[in-house]
């Protein structure tokens, strides 16, 4: 019997030596029956196919793919769109699948049966690989005649393929497409800042911000030229002082002499007022002063005339007196030209401050004008920057489209057509044989347990005494030798009942 559920090495070998037949016959029958379904259950037989990612043979680093989606996302978007109805069902139709059913069931489960019995799964990255994307997938279909299951893995795996090949080159397309809208935009926004800089540069043209410098140069030429102007209008009108009042001493002086009453001492006066005028721009100018030396000879001319001048003049000379002497004439011209050349040098007087405002409203407008400037041209540089950084864009989408086009970019390749099963690959003799032998015997165990948990006997000392919690005085064993060796258990239980009732009395 047990004891406590626990069992010893002891009880086991009694348990086997009596219930040993039991193991044998549990796993022999499970094993036949898992011999037998194999034959009884429907075979599948299991096609796959190796696809492979072949990487572009255009270096990624010279046109740079427009479609760098994860090929785990890519391969799942993928499979959605070929597991659909509208690609398993031409599928169904094309090789008559599940004809047996009788047109018992409907579309929809003959589809999700065909979607069960398809699998794809990525193949696992090349050890001490860098790059850690998958390098491909596997296609396999599961189905109840091989040859069926390699036709239906050769159309999944080519949908795979086409899919592919359309779904990089559409968003290659879909990509060139929205950039060359983009750059468009760019470039009108482009022209637009354009004009407004152009605009703005003529409407402030001689106040932009490149210009302040020359502008301070240019005021600086005109303050110079504008000071040279008043210099030479000073002297102007001082010359025509000078003239006029030389010519009204030679007009008086002439007049008096025309009339008769001419006085010596006039030349004389005429002489002392040219030497204190001479006396006078001395101490402004210097001895080579046009004006000045000018003015020495005038008064050497008049000291000659009064040296040589007659005492009294002639009757017959007062017909050739009444008209002017040459030198009032020229006096009068000078006059006349003095006038003109002050009225020229006001004129451009006035001529250099209109500019000089001109120039200082200018300077004056610089910040404000810079600061408009500087906002005009951030925003034109921030739109040929985009326009340019669009235009590259376009232009790599542009040159990977082609690829896609040409099937030069990244494709998938088949590395083995898919495989015509000879063997099923559910059920497995193997598998299902050893699951019965496995079975059997686990059922084995489980049936000599029960069978030692249900047995009450006692078979040893220690069985009574923890039993009956009386001592054993004497064992008497079995003489019966007609099983061969085989302990009389039915006896030694007898004789143990004895041997406790010999005590009892």
């Amino acid at each position: 019997m047990l004891r406590n559920g626990d069992i010893t090495l002891v009880e086991v070998k009694r348990i086997f030596r009596r219930y040993g037949w039991i193991p044998l016959v549990t796993t022999v029958v499970c094993g036949t029956l898992g011999f037998v379904a194999t034959l009884v259950i429907p075979k599948k037989y299991t096609s796959a196919t190796m696809v492979l990612v072949e990487q572009p043979t255009v270096p990624t680093d010279i046109v740079k793919p427009v479609v760098s989606d994860d090929l785990n996302h890519r391969l799942a978007s993928m499979q959605e769109q070929i597991l659909s109805r509208s690609r398993l069902q031409p599928i169904i139709e094309k090789f008559n699948l599940y004809s047996q059913s009788g047109g018992k069931e409907h579309m929809e489960d003959l589809i999700e049966r065909l979607r069960r019995s398809i699998e794809v799964e990525l193949l696992p990255p090349m050890p001490g690989s860098l790059n850690r994307q998958p390098p491909g997938f596997q296609v396999s279909v599961t189905f109840n005649d091989g040859q069926l299951a390699q036709q239906i893995c050769t159309e999944i795996t080519s949908m795979f393929m086409e899919q592919n090949a359309k779904r990089r080159e559409q968003q290659s397309a879909d990509t060139t497409h929205f950039l060359s809208q983009q750059l468009d935009e760019a470039k009108a926004k482009l022209d637009e800042q354009d004009a407004k800089l152009a605009q703005f540069k003529r409407q402030y043209l001689g106040s932009l911000p490149e210009e302040e410098q020359t502008n301070l140069n240019i005021l600086t030429g005109m303050n110079t030229q504008l000071e040279a102007a008043t210099q030479a209008l000073s002297r102007a009108q001082q010359e025509k002082a000078f003239n006029e009042t030389m010519l009204g001493q030679q007009e008086a002086n002439w007049k008096a002499t025309q009339s008769g009453q001419q006085n010596p001492e006039t030349e004389e006066q005429q002489l002392t007022a040219l030497e204190d005028q001479l006396t006078a721009m001395l101490s402004r100018y210097t001895p080579e002063h046009p004006d000045v030396v000018k003015l020495k000879t005038q008064i050497e001319d008049l000291k000659r005339k009064i040296a040589t001048a007659p005492v009294q003049k002639s009757p017959t000379n007062v017909q050739e007196s009444l008209h002017e002497p040459p030198q009032l004439q020229q006096l009068r011209a000078k006059v006349k030209q003095d006038e003109l050349n002050i009225a020229e040098q006001t004129k451009r007087q006035a001529q250099i401050q209109e500019q000089i405002r001109i120039l200082q409203g200018r300077v004056q407008a610089s910040p404000m004008v810079e600061q408009r400037f500087k906002e005009l041209t951030r925003n034109y540089q921030t739109s040929l920057e985009n326009y340019n950084d669009l235009l590259k864009k376009q232009e790599n989408s542009a040159m990977a489209t082609d690829l896609e086009h040409q099937q030069e970019s990244e494709t998938f390749k088949v590395l083995d057509a898919p495989s015509l099963p000879l063997t099923p690959s559910f059920p497995k003799k193997t598998l299902f044989v050893g699951g019965g032998l496995g079975a059997g015997l686990a059922l084995a165990l489980g049936i000599m347990y029960l069978l030692a948990m249900s047995d009450k006997a006692m078979y040893t000392e220690r069985d009574v005494e923890v039993c009956l919690k009386l001592p054993v005085l004497t064992l008497v064993p079995s003489f019966d030798l007609t099983g061969f060796g085989r302990v009389d258990h039915k006896n030694q239980r007898k004789a143990g009942v004895e041997g406790l009732a010999g005590k009892a009395s």
